[in-house]
């Protein structure tokens, strides 16, 4: 009867100290990849040639169509609610206009990691011009969880 007792209490105090933790939520890795007038970042599941279409791509801006940030991410202690993944893109423009564009998307955690898609296409992405910047943030409501961000940002 004692064993059960302190086992109980034990469980009980285990429970409140994770009911007490914050929010928490992490963003893991960011990739930017220039897709081409097909939607492909890669013409093969090689991260070496995907490497290597990119630098392809990079050279020839015509063959590339838009521009998606792939965002490796995880939130735990959020029961029922939603984060927001946000990408903010620093770009410059047609006769060198600064521009700033915001991609954002609704997300469901759970127990794991999970990667989520930003993508900046069609005629929003021939607009823009060339990204020189970018932020991506991890929102739970109005609490900023995570942020990453490029070097020139």
């Amino acid at each position: 009867m004692r064993a059960l007792l302190i086992f109980l209490t034990t469980c009980g105090l285990f429970a409140a100290a994770h009911a007490a933790d914050p929010v928490t939520g992490r963003i893991l890795k960011v990739l930017p990849l220039l897709l081409d007038t097909h939607g492909r970042d890669a013409t093969s599941p090689s991260l070496f040639d995907r490497d290597a279409y990119q630098a392809q791509l990079k050279l020839n801006a015509n063959e590339v169509s838009a521009i998606r940030y792939d965002v490796l991410w995880k939130a735990s202690r959020i029961l029922g609610e939603k984060v927001t993944l946000r990408a903010e893109l620093r770009t410059v423009g047609a006769r060198g206009i600064p521009q700033f564009k915001t991609l954002e998307t609704e997300a469901t955690p759970g127990s794991f990691r999970r990667w989520t898609s930003l993508t900046l296409g069609g005629e929003d992405f021939q607009k823009s011009g060339n990204v020189v910047a970018w932020r991506v943030t991890l929102w739970c409501g109005e609490k900023l969880l995570d942020e990453q961000k490029s070097f020139l940002w």
